[in-house]
């Protein structure tokens, strides 16, 4: 017979943005759990709505298939004594396996005895395994987690139901007080419970009152709807698909409805509207065919379209008060100028342990000048890059970011326009906060990108000075976001800078411009660095660099951000070439042996005189070479210098011994190695590369 089985977790109103990952948690845990008990089955299909989360598994198997095995125990040395008597060592063996000493066999081994048993396992019934699916429920976890009554136990929402049906029979498990049953839930206020006579009717039950469970299924009815509402008047609807999720997952018996808001907010800028509508009221905006704001939204209800007038007018009520607010902050705003909210930044806290927000200004004014002409700004870019960096935190104190937080640089960029700044200073106050995840969009403009990575260096810089540096999984200042949003912004404008020598250089120059903090920053270089470097390696796995290699780029002497990513594209490209197994072990040869050594950067001149054989002249020579302009070429160029070395390096060891009981001799060839360690650790370091033959 095939059994199908029916899990159902009833619950209060989970969160919308916890229903999705918790439904693939629960369906995960539900496949390891059977797959670990040795049930097979065809297919698990979830169910999710806010109020449950639900399994459906087909063809189950009816038990564990049995299990026969040989289990080896003790020499059989060990298992008999002298006189062939069993002995502890056998006895307590044999009982382990639920068996006698009589049961014992013997088999050979790479030509030593050992005592076998042969073990049966029968399998157990389907029946005797599901209850097991009370640990998959509990063992789940949740981004935010509560507890109700009296109880220790946490959970995303209180359990207020449990459906547990094999075929149409319920399987007993209980969690807390809620015992497994065959009663689900209808719709909250329009349906009625309903008692399943076997797991198969679930779906079809739901339905009959007012339950669309199937997750997929849902949202093609929702976004059916909208799609007719729309149709029927003309109107184009950006269908947002992380909005249409959250509606989802907010509806159990989803209608669509539209309403309206006066014109007269149209005046407004888009972007406050639309955050209005969406962010805050889960609406789908509306525009006209060439694409201009409505003043309609869409909605969607949860439940049927009884009495929906009364909804749309709750709604449109709820909408109007939102953009009245937004109309208000939007006129007080433009009465007062840029320059009066710079000066009100005085006395808004970065944060206390560091400066101003006025200050913080001042620190990106003059980092984000040195990076700008490290950049090869135009004149006209230089300008705008200064006074954007004069400026660009001043709509934080504006009245619509007070209201809208999320529409921060957004505004600015708008106040801006209006106070007559320039096209590319506007752009700049709004690009400076990209990317604003960890995949987002980039800042399109150079002047864009030099504020975001100057702004995102100063946080770094001085979030770590002030001892708040991020571990595991804390980290409440996003630095890591914000240490991946300047490798990708140097990766995607080739931004060419070592980073240790630009992060001293901008402190010294903070310094002498007065605008440093009391903090002791370059203490702290070294650590930012490291900190970028590891945002360089999930970069460079982003793109399918070996992890090896991502390890080795960034663990050589070399800090610049665009040369590491070079280096590790170099190595990617060439690891399957036939030598560079090869070529890798004469380098890190030459690695590990100079390590020996311990010499400063100009005590490294190697004295030919000292030379004894032919080899070491030709290194030398080749070294030489290779050195010249070392540091000027591409990553490409340089690994292929160092290849070139490859076999002058193998004739050098062949023919030498490095470590000379003459002091001097060995020194000179010392010497000589370090000058090629330090070439292939600004590539990187290659003895960290997994190469295989």
């Amino acid at each position: 017979m095939a059994n199908n089985f029916l899990l159902e977790i009833g619950l209060e109103e989970i969160p919308a943005h916890v229903v999705t990952p918790s439904i693939k948690q629960l369906k995960k845990r539900a496949s390891d759990f059977l797959k670990d008990q040795r049930i097979s089955f065809a297919e698990i299909k979830t169910f999710s709505t806010p109020r449950r989360l639900a399994l459906y598994i087909t063809d189950l198997a009816d038990k564990q298939p049995d299990i026969d095995k040989s289990v080896k125990g003790p020499a059989k040395k060990i298992a008999q004594d002298s006189d062939g008597n069993w002995t502890k060592a056998a006895i307590g063996f044999s009982r382990g396996q639920g068996a006698t000493p009589d049961d014992i066999t013997f088999k050979d081994v790479k030509g030593v005895e050992y005592v076998f048993v042969e073990k049966h396992i029968a399998g157990k019934s389907l029946k005797e395994i599901l209850p097991g699916m009370k640990d998959v429920i509990t063992a789940m976890t949740f981004p935010t987690m509560m507890k109700w009554g009296t109880y220790s136990f946490e959970y995303v929402r209180p359990i207020k139901w449990l459906v547990a049906l094999l075929n149409d029979k319920v399987i007993p498990f209980k969690i807390l007080d809620v015992d497994t049953d065959r009663m689900t839930s209808g719709h909250r206020f329009i349906g009625k419970d309903i008692e399943l006579a076997n797991a198969d009717e679930y779906e079809e039950k739901l339905t009959e009152q007012y339950v669309v469970a199937d997750a997929v299924k849902r949202k093609e009815l929702i976004t059916k709807q909208i799609n007719k509402i729309a149709a029927d008047n003309n109107w184009q609807i950006n269908l947002d698909p992380d909005l249409l999720e959250e509606v989802n997952n907010l509806v159990e018996w989803p209608t669509a409805f539209f309403g309206n808001f006066d014109e007269k907010y149209l005046a407004i800028p888009d972007e406050v509207l639309i955050t209005s509508m969406k962010d805050h009221q889960r609406f789908f905006y509306v525009t006209d065919q060439d694409g201009k704001l409505l003043p309609h939204f869409i909605s969607v209800r949860n439940g049927n379209d009884y009495d929906i007038q009364n909804v749309v007018a709750g709604n449109e009520k709820v909408l109007t008060a939102r953009l009245d607010d937004a109309m208000f902050f939007y006129q007080e705003d433009q009465k007062k100028s840029i320059a009066d909210y710079v000066e009100r930044l005085k006395k808004v806290s970065f944060h206390d342990k560091i400066s101003t927000m006025y200050e913080k200004m001042q620190r990106v004014q003059v980092i984000s000048k040195h990076l700008g002409n490290l950049a090869g700004l135009s004149e006209q870019e230089l300008k705008d890059l200064e006074r954007a960096a004069s400026i660009y935190k001043f709509d934080l104190v504006t009245g619509m970011v007070g209201e809208f937080a999320e529409l921060q640089g957004v505004m600015g960029d708008k106040y801006a326009l209006l106070k007559g700044e320039d096209q590319a200073v506007a752009t700049a106050i709004s690009e400076h906060y990209m990317p604003i995840s960890a995949n987002g969009e980039l800042p399109k403009t150079n002047v864009g990108s030099i504020l975001a990575i100057a702004d995102k260096l100063d946080s770094i810089l001085t979030f770590f000075a002030a001892g708040m540096i991020p571990s595991g999984s804390n980290d409440p200042y996003a630095l890591r976001r914000q240490a991946t949003g300047v490798v990708r912004i140097v990766a995607d404008k080739q931004l060419n800078f070592d980073l240790d020598q630009t992060l001293n250089l901008l402190i010294d120059r903070e310094d002498q411009a007065s605008v440093a903090p009391k903090l002791d920053m370059k203490a702290q270089v070294p650590a930012v660095s490291d900190f970028v470097k590891d945002r360089i390696k999930q970069y460079l796995d982003d793109l399918g660099v070996r992890y090896d290699i991502a390890d080795a780029v960034t663990s050589g002497s070399h800090t610049n951000i665009l040369f590491n990513i070079a280096s590790a594209k170099t190595l990617q490209d060439h690891k399957d070439d036939p030598d560079f197994k090869d070529i890798i072990e004469s380098l890190t040869r030459v690695q590990r042996i100079a390590k020996k050594g311990a010499f400063k950067a100009d005590d490294l001149t190697v004295d030919p005189a000292l030379f004894e054989n032919d080899s070491e002249k030709a290194l030398n020579q080749a070294v030489a070479a290779a050195a010249k302009d070392y540091t000027h070429q591409s990553a490409e160029e340089d690994f292929g210098r160092l290849a070139q070395l490859k076999d002058k390096i193998n004739d050098y060891f062949d023919a030498t011994m490095v470590m000379a009981k003459d002091e001097k001799l060995k020194n000179n060839h010392l010497r000589q190695l370090t000058m090629i360690a330090n070439m292939i650790m600004y590539l990187g370091d290659l003895d960290k590369l997994v190469v295989k033959g």
